[in-house]
């Protein structure tokens, strides 16, 4: 594992799917929740209710069979993007838990994915976030660590260049690397493609800047504070990301 000090500032960073050098903005120019609400019900209703309810935490919900089989059985805790849709950069983020074999929201909030979307089969470039279930191993930034859980490397290194719009200066105050084409135990900045560099990489949660990212999913920097300090390596957390058609698949 990588201290602050190893990662250099000369170093070449990639982010959010594209290499730095060659990436515009992480974003753009320039959600709802999935609480659920219901009316009065008879007694009878209520039981039913109650048991629909408990029999749907057995599972994460609104993912299909093809996704949630690939949460490993090990992984208690569970990161889901919703994206509102295919060709959206909106998106749902909510944090589940697992204990014995249920499955609880924690709590839920409103983000940004891809600009232009999803897609199953990510290149770099393509401003569009990866589909899929992916671990959380690593987490670092700019600032130093809050008191995350995940090891966190504090380097200047990651930070958003300044010819990008003002209102990206700070996405990557705070980031959790998403295991997708990167070595784990590493920092999130760490180049290395393991299925080569037109695969992309370098795909975060980070801090959000109001719009659509490169590929990466954001959110405000209260959340990202949450998720640090929650995500815990001995609870084995991952990511359950996508739009809404295809975690139904």
């Amino acid at each position: 594992m990588r201290s602050a000090g190893v990662v250099r500032a000369g170093v070449a960073m990639a982010a959010c799917g594209v290499l730095l050098s060659t990436l515009a903005a992480c974003g753009g120019d320039g959600g709802s929740g999935h609480e659920n609400t219901s009316g009065g019900q008879s007694p009878a209703g209520d039981a039913r209710g109650d048991e629909a309810r408990a029999a749907d935490l057995k599972r994460i919900p609104d993912v299909g069979d093809r996704y949630q089989k690939q949460i490993p059985a090990n992984a208690r805790q569970v990161v889901a993007v919703y994206g509102d849709g295919k060709d959206s950069a909106d998106s749902t983020i909510a944090l589940y838990t697992k204990t014995g074999d249920t499955w609880k929201k924690e709590r839920a909030w409103s983000g940004h994915n891809g600009k232009k979307g999803w897609t199953t089969n990510h290149h770099e470039n393509d401003n569009r976030s990866p589909v899929g279930v992916f671990t959380l191993s690593d987490a670092g930034g700019v600032l130093a660590d809050p008191g995350a859980k995940l090891p966190y490397t504090q380097t200047a290194s990651i930070q958003a260049p300044h010819y990008w719009a003002k209102s990206h200066w700070h996405d990557f105050d705070y980031v959790i690397a998403i295991d997708y084409n990167r070595v784990k135990g590493t920092a999130p900045n760490d180049p290395t493609r393991p299925q080569g560099q037109t695969k992309g990489g370098s795909i975060w949660l980070h801090m959000d800047h109001g719009s659509g990212t490169s590929a990466c999913v954001s959110q405000s920097e209260a959340d990202m504070e949450y998720l640090l300090k929650t995500l815990d390596p001995a609870q084995h957390p991952v990511v359950v990301m996508g739009d809404k058609a295809d975690l139904k698949a």
